[in-house]
């Protein structure tokens, strides 16, 4: 299980390479939700999401020879752009896996950042390409199955819990592989443990979920369009860590998901993807639970969505 102390460490292995993110009280969400709501702004983050944090304490962390060898890396999206854009300015040379499902846009910016990007047919086949490339000796930043990358991520729980208001009772957390909910409850049990945590997912990329009806993590069919959430499957320190310190993993559709991208635009003025906008149903959800007292912390994970995307979603779904 990853502790503050490697939280703490990789916040400062980190510092003056990304940003220190705004934790704000929103009037608009309160509204909409009908409690005090404070957003935790990782879409203002470099790179456009909180992946550049794990990326960047594992960059750092590794050897002269693992650096010189370079790195390769599989994502829905977003990880991938950070790897590429935190290896360029680090001076690593990058290679990046997406499936032909991942945005347009995500594979422009690695491509502009300099990395070397691989296209598969399915998420599973981008993991598998991923392997080889490790095994003809390109080093592996693994977006959620590894410890600096968990304590990396981690860093958003320290900053939320270090910034927000006095308070919270409740914190949600979207989840793909499952890195961030694991160093942002591991930070949070640390330093506010009466706090909370509750992780969402989609239909259709609900890898977490399905692990623990099963009592571990198992491979999954993939359909959603949230393909920053679409992980085959968790890994073994995810899943120890959503079981050791998260109350529950919710799961919304992807039209609900778009809807509360939507919503964080209309009320929050906000622009974030799909995968933070899936915590806003979540967010009902948990109110039903627990009750109108709670004080309420979103982690905004990324806005890397086109504005054609999400109309086109929109359109798809007959949203407004």
């Amino acid at each position: 299980m990853i502790g503050i102390s490697d939280i703490e460490a990789a916040a400062g292995l980190i510092a003056g390479h990304v940003v220190r993110t705004p934790t704000v009280e929103s009037p608009g969400l309160s509204a909409l939700l009908g409690v005090p709501v404070t957003a935790k702004l990782e879409v203002l983050q470099r790179t456009g999401s909180f992946k550049a944090r794990g990326a960047t304490a594992k960059l750092l962390s590794l050897s002269e020879a693992d650096r010189a060898a370079g790195v390769v890396a599989v994502s829905g999206g977003n990880h991938a752009i950070s790897v590429a854009v935190m290896a360029e300015a680090l001076g690593v040379k990058a290679t990046v896996v997406m499936a032909k499902s991942a945005p347009a846009r995500a594979v422009e910016i690695a491509e502009a950042a300099g990395a070397t990007v691989r296209l598969t047919d399915t998420m599973d086949d981008a993991f598998a390409l991923m392997s080889r490339l490790q095994a003809d000796g390109l080093t592996m930043v693994h977006p959620f199955d590894d410890p600096v990358v968990v304590a990396g991520q981690g860093t958003v729980g320290l900053e939320l819990a270090e910034d927000a208001s006095e308070g919270i009772t409740d914190v949600l957390v979207s989840i793909g592989g499952g890195a961030l909910i694991s160093g942002v409850a591991a930070a949070l049990h640390a330093r506010r443990p009466g706090v909370r945590i509750w992780g969402v997912e989609t239909v259709g990329a609900q890898a977490m979920s399905e692990a623990l009806a099963a009592g571990g993590p198992k491979p999954v069919q993939l359909s959603s369009i949230v393909s920053t959430l679409s992980a085959p499957t968790v890994s073994r320190i995810t899943y120890d860590h959503v079981t050791g310190l998260v109350s529950d993993v919710l799961v919304v559709s992807d039209a609900e998901a778009v809807q509360g991208t939507l919503d964080l635009a209309n009320h929050a003025k906000v622009w974030a993807e799909p995968a933070a906008g899936c915590l806003v149903p979540a967010a009902r959800r948990v109110l039903e639970r627990v009750g109108g007292d709670a004080r309420l912390g979103l982690v905004l994970c990324g806005g890397n969505a086109t504005t054609s995307d999400v109309m086109s979603w929109a359109e798809r779904f007959n949203l407004r």
